[in-house]
Formats: C-alpha cells, sequence, structure tokens
C-alpha cells in the first residue's frame, strides 16, 4: 500500500477566491487586492491544485458585473500569483474579453458558467486562448436561475445539455481535451428535488468522457438539509458533497475550504487503495 498516494488518485482540488463584494459565502472578504493575495497564497500552502478567480457574483438574485471592472479586479491579482507561483489558474467569468485578459495574465482555464453562451463570439475566443474550459449547466440565469426551475429528468437533461455545448464548442475550434464539464449544483436547481438525483447521477456525467468539475461547496442545499445552517456552517455536507464527488470519478471539486477538502480525499484515496 502506498502510504501518499499521487494526485490522481484522488480528484484535484479547485480552490474559490471570489474577489467580488457579494458572493454567497464570502462576499466582500477578498475585494482588497492585499486580502485576495494573502487568501490565495493561504490556499496554496493548504494544498490546493488549481485557483479559481471570480469577480463576478453568479449567486441566485446576482446582477451583472461591467467586463472593465471584472478585468481591474482580476488581472493585478493573477499578474501577481503567475509572478510568484506555478499554480494553475482559472478565470471564473461568462465574459470573453475578460477571459482573454485572464490569459494574458497568466491563467490557463477558463471557468463558464454560461458554457459559451454569453457572446456570440465565446466559442471562437475559447479556441483561439487554448486554454481549458469548464462548460457548466445552468437553468436561466443568476438573477432568475432559482425562480422555479422545472424538470422531467433532471440527470438526463443535464447530460444532454452538456453533451451539445461540448459538440458546439469543438465545432469552434475547441479541442476535445480541453473540454471539462460541471452539472452546476444549485445554478437553476431546487435546493434538494433537483441537486440530490444530480449529485446520485455524477456517474452518468463522469461517462460524457470529460473531465468533471464538480462544485457544491457550501451551497443552499446542504443548510436545506440540516436544519437552515448558514454558508459559514456547511463544511460537513461540502465534504459529503466532495467524497461523493470522488467515488463517482470527478477530476475535479470547487471548494472554499481546501485544506479539510485535501484532508478527506487524501484519507479517502488511502483508503481506497488500501
Amino acid at each position: 500500500m502506498r502510504s501518499n498516494p499521487p494526485p490522481a488518485a484522488r480528484p484535484l482540488v479547485m480552490g474559490i477566491l471570489n474577489a467580488t463584494p457579494d458572493s454567497f459565502a464570502d462576499g466582500g472578504r477578498y475585494l482588497d487586492f492585499d486580502a485576495a493575495l494573502a487568501h490565495a497564497r493561504r490556499l496554496i500552502a493548504e494544498g490546493v491544485d488549481i485557483l479559481d478567480i471570480g469577480a463576478e457574483s453568479t449567486r441566485p438574485g446576482a446582477q451583472p458585473v461591467p467586463a472593465d471592472v471584472e478585468i481591474e479586479r482580476l488581472v493585478p491579482l493573477i499578474a501577481a500569483l503567475r509572478a510568484e507561483s506555478p499554480i494553475r489558474i482559472s478565470v471564473d467569468t461568462m465574459k470573453p474579453q475578460v477571459a482573454r485578459a485572464a490569459m494574458a495574465a497568466g491563467a490557463s482555464m477558463w471557468n463558464d458558467v454560461t458554457a459559451l453562451r454569453h457572446a456570440p463570439e465565446s466559442g471562437a475566443v475559447a479556441a483561439e486562448l487554448g486554454c481549458d474550459v469548464v462548460l457548466m449547466h445552468m437553468q436561466g440565469e443568476p438573477s432568475t436561475m432559482q425562480a422555479e426551475p422545472h424538470y422531467d429528468d433532471v440527470v438526463s437533461e443535464v447530460a444532454d445539455f452538456l453533451t451539445e455545448r461540448a459538440e458546439l464548442a469543438i465545432w469552434a475550434g475547441v479541442a476535445r481535451d480541453r473540454i471539462w464539464l460541471d452539472p452546476g449544483i444549485g445554478f437553476g436547481k431546487h435546493k434538494t428535488r433537483h441537486n440530490l438525483p444530480l449529485l446520485a447521477g455524477l456517474d452518468r456525467i463522469v461517462a460524457l468522457g470529460f473531465p468533471v468539475l464538480l462544485g457544491a461547496s457550501r451551497k443552499a442545499f446542504i443548510g436545506a438539509l440540516d436544519g437552515g445552517a448558514d454558508a459559514d456552517h456547511r463544511l460537513g455536507g461540502s465534504i459529503a458533497a466532495a467524497l461523493a464527488g470522488a467515488a463517482a470519478g470527478v477530476a475535479a471539486v470547487r471548494v472554499h475550504d481546501v485544506a479539510e477538502t485535501v484532508q478527506a480525499l487524501k484519507v479517502w484515496a488511502a483508503i481506497r487503495s488500501a
């Protein structure tokens, strides 16, 4: 038995860094450049594999942020991190001009909650940049997505959507091996009626043949299952969801609590390989 399984034995851990005033779990904490840089360094020290940096909240009811504001928040931070660390950096944005600026500053992954639907040129820009691209499922848009979402079969519908978006990205010129899929837990889905079946059916999303990113950290479904626990008190549920994703074969989990998730996945991987 290996006492220290290689990283491939467990999903990668993507750490969340919200340089925003209004994100649901940590809005405003890291809007300041120095605070954001210090938090990024802390996540790196805790063992994060990928840093996902966003400057526009996509929480339910969130309002759009102009591209120039996103760029102003993101570019100095990405450039500073790239100057001092080889850590893999993802940019969480729906705007192709923001993705372009982020890649020029040192990012190598575009995490797009709209699955390249926000702008007509998104697919072409993703192909031009040659970066990894995360295509996420979302019913509606952030400002309206939780207004009575409906599915007949949530797993099948999410899988069909992601398959279509991946095919369209490839048609636009994105290399197949650059495409990731994200089922979009909490994005246009009822807290328990849709998110729980989707988590239970993650193996069907993994079976589509692309690396899958799971973002369930601190999401509202955890509070709904635990007496209304707020976002700061959902660590146990977040780890449970990450382990469910690991068991289903996801490639990465997107989390707020890096040290705890890294430890949980190390133990999971060690048990699995014993």
